[in-house]
C-alpha cells in the first residue's frame, strides 16, 4: 500500500473505508465480491479493482495424487483382486450351501473368538502386540504354529488394511521410508511363512523355539513401555531390518511393529511417520504371508480365522472407547508380563 502524506489529497467522504485507494491495484474474491468492487471503483476511480470469480473447493477425492499414492492404490486394487478371485474360487455356491447346512464348530471355537477378542482390545489400546497375543493365545489351545501363524495374518489383512489406508488419508506415511520397508518386508514374510510350513513335521521343536520368540517380544514391550530418553542411533540398513521382522512375523505368528516399528523410532526416527509407514506396509506383509499359507496349505484353519475376526469384531468398537482412558503404561507392562508366563507356560509343556 502507498503511503499517505500530508499532500495527498484527503479521502473522499463518500469512501466506503476512510482509506486513499487511488493509484492501487487490488484483488477482490468472496460471496459478495461483484457489489464490493462496484463501490470501490466508484468511490476510487484511479484505482485496478479486479474481480476474481470463486473457485470452487477441491474434493479431497479429486486431488491430485502423487506417484506413491497411485502405485499403493494400484496395488492395493490388484491384491483385493487377487483376494477376491482366492475367496470365490474356494468358496463356490455348492460350499456355501453344505457348510449352511452342516455347519459344525469345534469346541475349541469360542477359544478362538476369545483369543480374538483379547488380541483386538491390545491392540486397540496399544496399537500394537495384536500378532503376539493372539498367537501366544492359539498356542495354549494346542493350534499348530502354521495354522496359528497362518490365521492371525488372514485376519490381520482387514485390521492392517483399514489402518494403513487411514494412516494414508491422514498423511501419516512417509512415501521413502514405506518404499525401504515393503519390498523387504514382503520377502521375508513369503520365506518364512515358506520355512515354516516346510517344517511343520518338526512342529515338537518349532512351538517351543516359537514360545521362546513370544516370550522375547514380551521383554521388548515391557522395555519399550519402561524406557526413557535414549541415545539415538540412526539406522542405515533398514531394508534388512524389514525383511528380519518380516520373517519373524511370518514364523512367530506376530512381531512386525514390535521389531520394526519400535527400533526405528528408538533409532530418531519420528513416531507418527514410522507408525503410519510400517502400519501401511503391514497390509502387504500380511497379505503376502496369507497367500503363502493359503497356497501351501489351504484354508483348512478357517475356524480359527472366523473365531479371531469375530472376536476382534466385538472388541474394536469397545477399545476405541477405552483407548483414551487406559493408562498405557500400565497396560504395556501387564501385556508383556502376560505374554512372558503364557509364552514360558507353552516353552514348558513341550519340554518337560
Amino acid at each position: 500500500m502507498q503511503p499517505v502524506s500530508a499532500s495527498d489529497p484527503a479521502p473522499e467522504a463518500s469512501s466506503p473505508v476512510g482509506l486513499n485507494l487511488n493509484g492501487l491495484k487490488i484483488t477482490v474474491q468472496g460471496d459478495s465480491a461483484a457489489q464490493q468492487v462496484t463501490a470501490l471503483r466508484t468511490a476510487f476511480p484511479d484505482s485496478q479493482i479486479e474481480l476474481v470469480p470463486n473457485t470452487p473447493a477441491r474434493s479431497v477425492f479429486l486431488r491430485r495424487r502423487n506417484r506413491t499414492e497411485i502405485a499403493i492404490y494400484i496395488s492395493s486394487a490388484i491384491a483385493l483382486m487377487i483376494v477376491g478371485h482366492l475367496l470365490f474360487s474356494y468358496l463356490t455356491l455348492d460350499r456355501l450351501t453344505l457348510v449352511m447346512t452342516a455347519l459344525e464348530l469345534n469346541s475349541d471355537f469360542w477359544y478362538y473368538v476369545v483369543g480374538g477378542f483379547v488380541a483386538q482390545m491390545i491392540d486397540g489400546a496399544l496399537g500394537m502386540a495384536y500378532g503376539v497375543t493372539a498367537s501366544t493365545l492359539l498356542l495354549t489351545v494346542g493350534v499348530s504354529p502354521a495354522a496359528v501363524s497362518a490365521s492371525v495374518h488372514s485376519s490381520e489383512i482387514f485390521t492392517s488394511g483399514v489402518s494403513g489406508y487411514m494412516h494414508l488419508r491422514f498423511g501419516n506415511v512417509n512415501s521413502k521410508l514405506f518404499k525401504a520397508v515393503l519390498i523387504p518386508g514382503v520377502i521375508g514374510a513369503c520365506l518364512g511363512a515358506y520355512v515354516l510350513v516346510s517344517l511343520e513335521q518338526y512342529s515338537v521343536y518349532i512351538k517351543p523355539a516359537v514360545a521362546v520368540y513370544t516370550a522375547v517380544l514380551g521383554v521388548l514391550i515391557i522395555q519399550k513401555a519402561l524406557a526413557k530418553r535414549i541415545k539415538k542411533k540412526p539406522i542405515k540398513k533398514i531394508g534388512l531390518l524389514a525383511w528380519f521382522g518380516g520373517t519373524m512375523d511370518a514364523i512367530g505368528g506376530g512381531g512386525w511393529g514390535p521389531i520394526v516399528s519400535s527400533t526405528l523410532i528408538a533409532s530418531g526416527r519420528h513416531p507418527r511417520y514410522t507408525i503410519g509407514s510400517v502400519n501401511l506396509a503391514e497390509f502387504f506383509i500380511s497379505l503376502s504371508s496369507s497367500l503363502t499359507f493359503v497356497t501351501l496349505i489351504g484354508l483348512t484353519h478357517w475356524q480359527v480365522i472366523l473365531g479371531l475376526v469375530l472376536g476382534g469384531m466385538i472388541a474394536a468398537p469397545i477399545a476405541a472407547l477405552l483407548s483414551t482412558r487406559l493408562p498405557i503404561k500400565a497396560m504395556m507392562i501387564m501385556v508383556g508380563v502376560v505374554v512372558i508366563i503364557v509364552s514360558l507356560r507353552n516353552f514348558l509343556s513341550v519340554v518337560l
